[in-house]
């Protein structure tokens, strides 16, 4: 099996090529050891940092942006995902509030931005119709 991918690790960015023989991982083009160290993860377990939005009741906005604290593994990104989906927070948060705790070994789902409370306001034009014209 071959695989072309770019790194990540470092800005650099080398074009990887991977190729598995035998169970053997041989990975050509990194130019520094921890682009042999993405490649060889990236092939046996690959994971990722999850970002998203959360529903937030009486907030500001509709939803609260919210991401991983780190990577999980790729394979279990839509099951957190319906997760989220089902979960609806109340306002006001503070950034970094913790919306699931240990979702993968350490790694937490936490709010990446402050939400706060919605502001109850009157339309003034509304109150003066109310007032000239009492029910």
């Amino acid at each position: 099996m071959k695989k072309n991918l770019t790194c990540i690790v470092c800005p650099l960015g080398c074009h990887l090529e991977i190729e598995v023989i035998h169970g053997e991982i041989i990975v050509k083009g990194n130019k520094c050891e921890r682009g042999k160290s993405y490649a060889e993860e990236e092939i046996k377990s690959p994971k990722r940092v999850l970002t998203t939005t959360v529903k937030i009741k009486n907030g500001k906005y509709n939803v609260v942006p919210v991401k991983t604290t780190g990577p999980i593994p790729k394979d279990y990104l839509f099951e957190l995902l319906k997760k989220l989906a089902d979960i609806e927070i109340e306002a006001p948060v503070p950034q970094g509030f913790k919306v699931l705790e240990k979702v993968y070994q350490e790694v937490d789902v936490v709010t990446t931005r402050s939400m706060e409370k919605r502001e109850i306001t009157k339309n003034i034009k509304d109150i003066k119709n109310k007032a000239s014209n009492p029910t």
